[in-house]
C-alpha cells in the first residue's frame, strides 16, 4: 500500500502547480492537430480549383484563407514554444525534487545497505526516459488522437466506399505495431537496469581511483569498466534496433496502405463515383493521419509503460527500509547514555557485541580502544542508531533510542568519521552545511575547532573542491568539527578521526577535539598516546566485541593488563 503511495504522489509531482501549462499545451496539441486536418481540405481545393471542379472555392478566397490559416499556425506553435518547455521543465524538477526529499528524510540505518546507483540512476537517465516517453509523448498522442478521428470523419464524409478500404488497408501497421510493441518495452527496462549496473561500476571505478593505481590494477579495472560499458551498450543496441524495426514497419506498410488508397482512389475517380482529383490526394493525405497513430501508438504505449514503470523502481527504492522512528524529543543529552547488557550483530547468527554494559556521563571525554574488529565503530554507530535491531536496552536521559524522533536524535548528535566529506562549496558554505548562522556564531566554531588559520589565509569563500580535494586531511577534520559546534550539538561521536593523517596533523586534530568544553565527547581511536590518554575521563577497552577493563588511563597501566599491553606494543 505504501509504494502505490509514493508511486502515486511521485506521479502528482508532473502536474503539482503544473495545470496552466498543461493546459495551455494539451489546447495548443488540439489545436494543431485540427489544423493538420484542414491543411488537407486546403489542399483538396487548390488542386479542385486548378483543374477547374465547379465545387472547388476560387483562388482569391483560397488565398484569404492560407494567409489566415498561417497566422493562425504561427500563433499555435508560439503558445506550445511557451507552454510545453514549461510544463515539461516543472514535471521533471518537481518529480526529482519530492524523490529526493524522501530519499534524504531516510535515516542512517534505513540508507545504509542501499545502493546509491539506483539513486543516480533514476534521477537522472531514468528522469529523461520518463520525460521523453511519459511526458511528452501525452502531447504527442492527443494531436494523434484528434487527427485519427478527424481525419476519420473527414474521409468518411467524402466517401464512405474509399473509407472503408482505407480502414482495411490500415490493419497491417496496427498488426505490425502489436508486435513490436511489448519488446520495445522490455528493452526499455533492461536498459535501465544495465544503465544502473554501468553508473555503479563507474563510481566504484573513480572512487578507488588511489587503490587502483597503487596495485597497479589498471588492466583488470579497465576490464570491469568494459564489460559494464559493453553490456550498457549492447542493450541500448538492441533497443535502438526494435525502434527502429517499429519505424521501418510502420513505413513499409503506410507507403503500402497509402499507394493501396491512391490506386483505389484513382479507379473511383476515372469511373465517376463523384471523387474529384483533389479528393483522392485529400484522402492520401489523411491517411498520414491514420496510419501514423495506428504505426506509432502501441510502440507510444509500450515506452509509456516502461517509463511508468520506471517510476514504480523509484518507488520501490524509497520504500525499500522505511524509517522507524520514535516520538519523543529531546534537545540535548543532561545525565547520560547508558547500555544495559547490549548484543548485537549486522547478521542474526553473527553477534559482535556482547552483553554491552557501559555509561557516558554528559560532558566528559570517553575513548574506546581495542584490536581491529573489536567492536569499537560498531558500538559508535549504535549511538546514532544506525543500526535498531540490538537486544538489551540503550538509554539517553533515560529514554530508549528507539523512542526518540531521528530529527531529535541527529539534533543531538554530530558525527566525525575518518573520511570527511567536503562538499565543493565555500568553507563557510561546508561549515554552516548551506544554512544561515549569524557571523558571530561562524567565527566562534571557527576559532575553537581551530580554523582560524585556514580562513585567514584562503578566505571563508574559499572553493574546498571535489571531496575537498583542495584541503589537507586536517582541514577537512577541522571543517567536521566546527560542524558540531555550529550546530551546538551536545554529543559528539569521533570515529578513527586520525587514523589517515599523519602524526602531528592527528595530534592537532585529538587536542581541538579534547579542548571542546561542555559537549561529550566519544572517541573511537587507534591512536595511544600518553598524554592524550591521560586527558579522557574514561577509557573503555573492547576485546572481541566485550568491554574487559576501563577507567583512566593512570588506573589501566597500573593493572597492567589488555591495556597496558596495546599501549606498550603501540609505543
Amino acid at each position: 500500500m505504501k509504494k502505490r503511495s509514493i508511486k502515486k504522489q511521485l506521479m502528482s509531482q508532473f502536474y503539482r502547480g503544473n495545470i496552466p501549462a498543461l493546459s495551455l499545451s494539451v489546447f495548443a496539441a488540439l489545436a494543431v492537430g485540427t489544423l493538420s486536418l484542414i491543411i488537407s481540405w486546403i489542399t483538396q481545393q487548390l488542386i479542385d480549383a486548378a483543374s477547374g471542379t465547379d465545387t472547388a472555392l476560387p483562388l482569391q478566397t483560397l488565398l484569404i484563407i492560407c494567409i489566415g490559416f498561417i497566422f493562425l499556425y504561427i500563433a499555435l506553435k508560439l503558445l506550445d514554444y511557451m507552454a510545453q518547455p514549461r510544463y515539461l521543465k516543472r514535471a521533471a524538477q518537481q518529480y526529482k525534487d519530492y524523490a529526493f526529499i524522501i530519499l534524504v528524510g531516510k535515516s542512517i540505518s534505513s540508507f545504509r545497505d542501499e545502493s546509491t546507483a539506483v539513486y543516480v540512476s533514476a534521477l537522472t537517465n531514468d528522469t529523461t526516459t520518463i520525460e521523453n516517453s511519459y511526458l511528452s509523448n501525452q502531447l504527442s498522442m492527443i494531436t494523434m488522437m484528434v487527427t485519427f478521428v478527424g481525419a476519420l470523419i473527414m474521409m468518411f464524409f467524402y466517401s464512405p466506399l474509399l473509407t472503408v478500404i482505407a480502414i482495411g488497408v490500415t490493419a497491417l501497421p496496427l498488426i505490425a505495431s502489436l508486435f513490436t510493441g511489448d519488446r520495445l518495452s522490455a528493452a526499455q527496462v533492461r536498459v535501465s537496469d544495465c544503465n544502473k549496473n554501468f553508473t555503479a561500476a563507474l563510481h566504484d571505478c573513480l572512487s578507488g581511483f588511489s587503490v587502483v593505481k597503487s596495485f597497479k590494477a589498471e588492466k583488470e579495472i579497465f576490464e570491469l569498466f568494459k564489460k559494464n560499458n559493453q553490456t550498457l551498450e549492447k542493450e541500448k543496441y538492441i533497443c535502438e534496433r526494435i525502434k527502429r524495426m517499429v519505424g521501418m514497419i510502420g513505413a513499409v506498410t503506410g507507403i503500402f496502405a497509402q499507394l493501396s488508397v491512391f490506386l483505389a482512389g484513382a479507379y473511383l475517380a476515372g469511373t465517376g463515383n463523384g471523387l474529384t482529383p483533389g479528393m483522392v490526394i485529400m484522402f492520401v493525405n489523411l491517411m498520414n493521419y491514420i496510419i501514423q497513430p495506428v504505426a506509432t501508438l502501441p510502440g507510444l504505449l509500450a515506452s509509456r509503460k516502461a517509463a511508468l514503470g520506471l517510476v514504480g523502481k523509484l518507488a520501490d527504492a524509497l520504500e525499500k527500509n522505511p524509517t522507524v522512528s520514535g516520538n519523543r524529543t529531546l534537545t540535548a543529552l543532561n545525565n547520560e547514555i547508558e547500555f544495559k547488557d547490549v548484543s548485537f550483530g549486522y547478521e542474526a547468527e553473527k553477534e559482535i557485541l556482547h552483553h554491552i554494559s557501559v555509561k557516558f556521563e554528559a560532558g566528559k571525554s570517553y575513548a574506546i580502544v581495542g584490536g581491529s574488529g573489536s567492536g569499537k565503530s560498531t558500538l559508535l554507530n549504535l549511538i546514532m542508531a544506525s543500526n535498531t535491531n540490538y537486544k538489551g536496552n540503550i538509554l539517553v536521559d533515560g529514554v530508549e533510542l528507539t523512542d526518540i524522533s531521528q530529527e531529535s536524535l541527529y539534533d543531538m548528535m554530530s558525527v566525525i568519521q575518518q573520511d570527511v566529506f567536503v562538499f565543493n562549496a565555500s568553507i563557510k558554505d561546508n561549515v554552516s552545511m548551506f544554512r544561515e548562522f549569524p557571523k558571530e556564531e561562524i567565527d566562534r566554531a571557527v576559532d575553537k575547532a581551530h580554523l582560524r588559520e585556514l580562513v585567514s589565509e584562503r578566505g571563508e569563500n574559499y572553493l574546498c573542491g571535489e571531496n575537498g580535494n583542495g584541503l589537507s586531511g586536517g582541514e577537512k577534520q577541522r571543517i567536521s568539527i566546527a560542524r558540531s559546534l555550529l550546530r551546538k550539538s551536545s554529543v559528539l561521536l569521533v570515529d578513527e578521526a586520525t587514523a589517515a593523517l599523519d602524526a602531528k596533523t592527528a595530534h592537532e586534530v585529538s587536542d581541538n577535539i579534547l579542548d571542546l568544553s561542555d559537549i561529550t565527547r566519544i572517541v573511537v581511536t587507534h591512536t595511544l598516546d600518553e598524554a592524550q590518554m591521560k586527558r579522557y575521563d574514561e577509557i573503555i577497552v573492547l576485546k572481541n566485541g566485550e568491554i574487559i577493563e576501563s577507567g583512566k588511563f593512570h588506573e589501566l597501566m597500573e593493572r597492567k593488563e589488555y591495556f597496558y599491553a596495546l599501549f606498550t606494543v603501540s609505543q
